[in-house]
């Protein structure tokens, strides 16, 4: 449980930077090099975490590479609306929005519990 746990995390945290080394030139104040310059320092990191994530998730969900990847897919769609209505002010509480959080948690559940 500790190694699913520590790969969850590992994918919210991948998702955090992919988030903002594709969103940031959304950002009022940040001008687009910037925010290029961001994504380009950002790419190492998220591929060291996203590959520490899908080996934590992987031993922890029977080495089921598909488990792994509907795990990732379902916690991104719980990082990316939180973090684009904190940042961009766009309403997560749509009901297309809302249902596609309710179904990624229901993806993680399947994965794990089934």
């Amino acid at each position: 449980m500790l190694q699913l746990l520590g790969g969850i995390s590992l994918f919210v945290l991948m998702h955090t930077l992919v988030w903002w080394g594709t969103n940031a030139q959304f950002i009022e104040g940040w001008d687009k090099k910037q925010a290029l310059m961001l994504s380009m320092f950002l790419a190492i990191p998220i591929t060291l975490v996203a590959f520490y994530a899908s080996r934590l998730t992987y031993d922890a969900l029977n080495e089921q590479a598909w488990s792994v990847r509907f795990v990732g897919f379902g916690v991104s769609y719980l990082v990316f609306p939180l973090l684009t209505w904190l940042f961009l002010n766009e309403s997560m509480f749509t009901m297309k929005t809302l249902i596609c959080i309710f179904l990624s948690f229901l993806i993680i559940y399947v994965q794990i519990r089934l």
